[in-house]
């Protein structure tokens, strides 16, 4: 695929996908192939490349003499990446970060504690790089260096739990983290309670406990929590 057409299917997923999961194509909705060729300006093969990635996500299924019909959300691929980053571009954001952040409070805890059993000592120094680096940046509102750390201090968390499930959560978890900045749903600078509870769980992790480790996660997702309460209520 040319550069030009990449950036003509890029353009037409960005304008199909957050449609669709804002529910301006409500589910049963049949998208016509020869419709979004006029509208978009596209070529046919811009369309179809388009359509099979949002199969791929299942937010649409395609048949042949029916057209592109749209999904339901309950058969939506809510954990693809691209997925979540359209739903929290749209209305119905807290909704959705509650939701990310329950499946956090879940599922960073117990990764936590495997961490804390489990972790290199290469995986226990970049915990102690990127909690240093969260606070080097936690002041002067610069939120978008503080994120850097964050992405990469939870990514590490879930690697080094030693489950190959958790660990594909990475990927989940940075968008949360991203969608809250990007849309404001931070504070202009980060909570100093939540920064210091990341430099201890990282000191936990290198001490091997577990425990501590445990429900020293669980403070830091309660308290995302409570920053959701109050600032997408």
């Amino acid at each position: 695929m040319g550069t030009q057409t990449q950036g003509l299917h890029a353009k037409l997923l960005d304008s199909l996908g957050p449609a669709i999961t804002a529910g301006e194509h409500p589910p049963g909705t049949v998208l016509r192939t020869d419709e979004l060729e006029e509208r978009f300006g596209v070529s046919r093969t811009v369309v179809r490349e388009a359509v099979r990635v949002l199969e791929s996500m299942h937010l649409v299924e395609s048949r042949r003499r029916v057209g592109v019909t749209v999904l339901p959300p309950e058969e939506w691929n809510v954990y693809d990446p691209q997925v979540i980053r359209w739903r929290l571009a749209g209305a119905d954001r807290p909704r959705q970060l509650r939701s990310l952040t329950v499946l956090r409070s879940a599922v960073e805890p117990i990764a936590a504690g495997l961490a804390a059993q489990s972790a290199s000592a290469e995986e226990c120094a970049e915990l102690t790089q990127h909690a240093l680096g969260m606070v080097a940046t936690s002041r002067g509102q610069q939120l978008e260096a503080y994120l850097v750390h964050d992405i990469a201090f939870h990514r590490v968390i879930l690697r080094a739990s030693g489950n190959e499930m958790f660990a594909r959560l990475g990927d989940v978890v940075a968008e949360v983290l991203t969608g809250r900045t990007q849309h404001q749903v931070m504070f202009t600078d980060p909570d100093p309670a939540a920064v210091t509870l990341h430099v201890r769980l990282a000191e936990a992790v290198r001490a091997r406990e577990a425990e501590q480790a445990e429900e020293l996660t669980r403070k830091i997702t309660l308290g995302a929590m409570a920053e959701l309460e109050v600032l997408a209520p």
